[in-house]
């Protein structure tokens, strides 16, 4: 695994910095933590016996590799380009979030932590969060909005179900923002015995870093199993990941970031529109950079530098920034970023039910909307590979909310 740290410039740079971006903007109750996770974690990535942990955790529990698989109905029927799916959806927990989580909670048990935190949008991070700590005895606490509370219920049951105390945050707009805040005022206050597991590639320096190598396994299976692929042996031509925070796009992205010769896509939320009215949370194609969660990137705000809320049907990408690592890759033209609406992710979400028998979540449906709309017209031995980071399941009653389904009268 620690080929993964030596490519593309090795960034960030000592000061935690991509670029401009990134860095640690933290209250000095929160420094000396920062500095001791920083430290144990640069111990840990040159420890054989941690990276056998982690790679007998993710052969034998979380499922690994993710299977990398040729979509010949949707490629047949967009008639362009090849499609390829990383199926992480079929990881243990039914997304992307395990392989990260399981690196921190080794961290934290080396830490001599007892007590875990986390934030979460969509509850993936969250069921995965909680699935870890069940593993090794951990307390979890996990912090989740209000709004997202009601809109993704059956991962609160199963939070529940694995022993996690779920609090509710009615701050705000009771969304990811709010309840990744309420986690870092938690972590102020409990300094000795806690552990903040943060689930996208976000927040001070070294999360995002350390994020990223985790999400890494994505890219590096990628690359191994397309090349051993039946008649393909080759780079692919595309990648194309949804980005809420971006700990999947990255963790897909960051293997061929030194490979001039593959695109690289990153699907923001469009919500309704990349509009003045902010009813998105694209944050690339309409914010600016400043500050937020202890790191320096781009983000939804006004005039004033105030955070404003967006939006997105896609809980899991209703943030309004990004990780600073794909703010730097947007400054330098490393990776294109665009935003898919919701109705096109809706779309998107049928279709692969419909042609493929997946059913996606929300969040690599935005992902699979843009394939559809640039596989057509690319050559036929053009290579693309999505990520499908999560499965649907989470997602059944939002997706038959907007499509006007009465899921009480299903009869």
């Amino acid at each position: 695994m620690n080929d993964l740290f030596n490519s593309f410039m090795n960034g960030p740079d000592e000061n935690g910095r991509f670029g401009d971006f990134g860095g640690r903007f933290v209250s000095e109750t929160l420094m000396p933590l920062i500095l001791s996770l920083e430290e144990e974690y640069e111990r840990a990535k040159t420890d054989e016996s941690f990276w056998a942990q982690m790679d007998d955790l993710w052969k034998h529990y979380v499922g690994r590799p993710s299977p990398l698989y040729f979509a010949e109905r949707m490629t047949e029927d967009l008639g362009g380009a090849k499609i390829y799916l990383k199926r992480d959806e079929l990881n243990h927990t039914g997304a992307h979030k395990i392989n990260n989580v399981l690196g921190q909670i080794l961290l934290a048990r080396r830490m001599g932590k007892t007590r875990i935190i986390a934030e979460t949008g969509a509850g993936q991070h969250g069921v995965a969060t909680a699935t870890v700590c069940a593993r090794f005895g951990l307390k979890c606490i996990v912090y989740m909005g209000a709004h997202d509370v009601k809109r993704q219920a059956p991962n609160v049951f199963r939070m529940r179900l694995l022993g996690a105390e779920v609090i509710a945050v009615t701050s705000g707009r009771g969304t990811l923002k709010d309840a990744m805040n309420d986690a870092l005022r938690d972590w102020v206050t409990n300094v000795n015995d806690t552990f903040y597991c943060i689930g996208t590639a976000a927040g001070p320096h070294p999360y995002p870093a350390m994020v990223r190598d985790f999400q890494s396994i994505i890219g590096k299976e990628t690359r191994e199993q397309l090349q051993e692929h039946e008649g393909e042996g080759r780079l692919p031509d595309t990648l194309i990941a949804a980005i809420g925070g971006g700990s999947n796009a990255i963790g897909l992205f960051y293997p061929f970031l030194d490979d001039e010769s593959v695109n690289i896509i990153g699907v923001e939320a469009g919500g309704k529109g990349v509009n003045d009215k902010m009813e998105h949370c694209a944050s690339l194609t309409g914010g600016r950079p400043g500050v937020l969660h202890g790191n320096r990137t781009y983000l939804l705000q006004d005039d004033d530098g105030q955070i404003l809320e967006g939006f997105s049907i896609s809980a899991g990408l209703d943030y309004p920034g990004i990780g600073p690592e794909h703010s730097w890759l947007h400054e330098i033209g490393r990776a294109k970023y665009v935003a898919i609406t919701d109705k096109e992710a809706l779309e998107a979400f049928q279709y692969c039910c419909t042609q493929e028998g997946i059913i996606p979540a929300l969040e690599p449906s935005h992902a699979l909307a843009h394939v559809m709309k640039i596989a057509p017209n690319l050559p036929k031995d053009h290579i693309i590979v999505m990520n499908m980071c999560g499965r649907g399941d989470k997602d059944i009653f939002t997706v038959a909310k907007a499509l006007g389904f009465d899921m009480s009268d299903a009869d």
